[in-house]
């Protein structure tokens, strides 16, 4: 029998497959696993590459079969589909992940610790409790409307709702219906309290941090965004230069070019959804400060400005954001702003 170089393994939460090939690519083997089996068929399996798909429980994995010897590689899935023969099962998925990662140009993720997973997790929690929060905000604005009354926007008016439940409007509502927006004003000071909670947590990682302190230095980065950038975006070294960083992000326009004609569509929004909007949200803050204070004559903000539609040079800007970001993690030293330099 061939040795086996490379094991495409298809996961999930309790049925595994493993496909085995030699160094020609050619199937070794074809195996069903239990999850209770798993760590100890491969224990039994020489060091050899073993590939998965970027998915849920791809780095837990990882990190177990690299304690284990073997080398692993996390493949993004939209790169696995094209070697997906006809029809789509769980042999087939592994077969598809083991002729990927045979490719001697495939593109790798790189493996989080448990550690990176934790910081991530901070932000992925917040972003449960905004949407949970804008969510209630939008009920409660909505069941109000039913009843004739029209709640201005944002959090800060609708807080403002249970003094009136004691007055006017309280009065002019049947008693049902005060009861249970009593119970949404609750859930939703509970939820600004958790979220103000864990704004000082993210404030105090960047303050510890020096990288992040150093990124906060671009106008437009503050704490969350710094602290964000060093746990959900892979190493600088993964990237050859910003601008690699910046398509990985999603910031750069679709191309749907042919014949030597370029064509260029809307913002791909591939990579990191969280950071990409983040960055937008720096950006447009940057922008909302330069149409109130005005920018430096003949920047490169205040031309573009003049010239292209306010949501475009948001999106621009973010782009150049995170090309300063890869420039800053992967040099290090802190934001100069052009005027300085040239003075």
């Amino acid at each position: 029998m061939s040795e086996v170089t490379t094991i495409g393994l298809d996961i999930a939460k309790t049925v595994f497959h493993a496909h085995g090939a030699d160094e020609r690519g050619r199937g070794v083997f074809s195996k069903r696993l239990t999850r209770a089996k798993l760590l100890a068929f491969f224990a039994a399996q020489p060091r050899c590459i073993v590939a998965l798909e970027a998915c849920g429980g791809a780095h837990h994995w990882a990190r177990e079969l690299t304690a284990l010897g073997h080398e692993v590689r996390l493949i993004p899935p939209a790169y696995v589909k094209p070697f997906v023969k006809r029809h789509k099962n769980d042999a087939v998925d592994a077969e598809a992940i083991c002729e990927a990662a045979q490719r001697p140009t495939m593109r790798f993720v790189a493996v989080k610790s448990e550690e990176q997973q934790a910081s991530a997790l901070v932000f992925r929690t917040r972003d449960l409790l905004v949407r949970q929060r804008t969510q209630l905000i939008n009920a409660i604005r909505g069941h109000l409307t039913e009843y004739g009354w029209v709640a201005p926007k944002g959090p800060a008016y609708v807080s403002m709702l249970s003094d009136l439940l004691d007055d006017e409007l309280g009065a002019s509502l049947p008693p049902a219906a005060v009861s249970m927006f009593r119970v949404m004003l609750d859930v939703l000071v509970d939820l600004n309290e958790r979220i103000i909670a864990l704004d000082k947590e993210i404030a105090q990682r960047a303050c510890e941090q020096e990288t992040a302190r150093r990124l906060m230095t671009i106008p437009g980065i503050g704490p969350i965004t710094a602290t964000a950038l060093l746990a959900l975006a892979p190493a600088a070294e993964t990237f050859a230069k910003g601008r690699d960083f910046a398509a990985w992000v999603g910031l750069t326009p679709l191309q749907h070019s042919t014949g030597g004609k370029q064509k260029l569509g809307a913002t791909s929004k591939m990579g990191e959804r969280t950071l990409r909007r983040l960055l937008i949200i720096g950006a447009s803050a940057v922008i909302i400060q330069a149409t109130r204070r005005g920018t430096a004559k003949g920047s490169w903000l205040e031309q573009m400005l003049a010239r292209k539609p306010r949501m475009l040079v948001t999106v621009a800007l973010a782009n150049k954001m995170a090309r300063i970001v890869w420039a800053l993690l992967a040099k290090g030293g802190t934001y100069r702003a052009p005027m300085a330099v040239a003075a």
